[in-house]
Formats: structure tokens, sequence, C-alpha cells
């Protein structure tokens, strides 16, 4: 049974899915178009065309649910409207490391998230162990490369 939990995303977020629901939808017709038309060329058994076409329709509409789903669950969080001590979703952190080297990260919804721009999703280690936390606290987190310990430096509602 599926829950019906919100999805927690910051209004960007939001605003991709929507962009990328609505190229699904308008890819809908050109898969049909070519299943017809790959159904047009005979024996369907070893139709490659038809048989890729198919495929890809199942995926486009698998896709289509899942973003539905979060878009009808979203939860639009604006940070900027957010105060407070404590870390939550939104907020952006500034860590130090065990060297003292300042690591910025901002926790956002899963769809929204790369490590790489600073952008940790709420239900990474990370992010699950920061929430709640406040300014000069120190956390111990378990990462795939192994144990890591983080100081809380700064926290901001940008």
């Amino acid at each position: 049974m599926a829950t019906m939990d919100k999805v927690p995303m910051l209004a960007e977020g939001y605003e991709r899915l929507t962009a990328d629901l609505k190229v699904l939808r308008e890819e809908r017709p050109k898969i049909v178009e070519a299943i017809e038309e790959a159904r047009a060329h005979g024996d369907l058994s070893e139709n490659a065309e038809y048989h890729a076409a198919k495929e890809r329709q199942g995926q486009v509409e698998a896709m289509i649910g899942d973003i539905e789903g979060m878009v009808s669950r979203a939860q639009i969080i604006d940070p900027t409207t957010l105060s407070g001590n404590k870390i939550v979703f939104g907020a952006t952190v500034t860590l130090l490391d065990e060297n003292d080297k300042p690591i910025r990260y901002q926790i956002v919804g899963q769809t929204e998230a790369d490590a790489a721009k600073g952008r940790i999703s709420y239900t990474s280690p990370l992010a699950r162990a920061l929430i709640g936390k406040q300014v000069g606290d120190d956390i111990e987190v378990t990462v795939p490369s192994g144990e890591k310990f983080y100081h809380v430096n700064k926290i901001e509602f940008i």
C-alpha cells in the first residue's frame, strides 16, 4: 500500500518536475504514432521498431505516474520564510570537516539533490544526521567511504 506522505521540495524542484511532466505528456502522441507506423510493417513478433516503441511507451507512462504522484503530494517549502537555530529542510548549512575545511550544503528534496552542487537530499545519511542540530553541534555520520565528523558552523535560510 502506497503512503500518502507529503513530498517536501523547493519551488524550483516543483517547477522542474512539472516541466518534465509536460515534456513526457507531449511525447505520448509521438510514441502512439511510432507504434502505429511499426504495426503497419506487418509481423509484430520480429518487429524491433514496434517492440522499442512499446517499451518506450511503458517507460514514459511509468515516469508520468511517478512524477504525477510526487507533484500531487508536493509540499513546497521556501527557505527564505524559515528561521530558527535548528537545521531543517531547506536550510543551508556550513560545516567544518576534520581538517577545519568549510563545506556547505543545502538540504533539499530527493529530486533536487546534487551533491556536486552542494545540494543533498533530506533522506541522505548526512542530512538525516544534520536535521535538528544547531550551530556548535558536532556530528558523526557513516557514509559509504567510512565515518565522517563535522562541526556545525553556520545555518542560513536563503
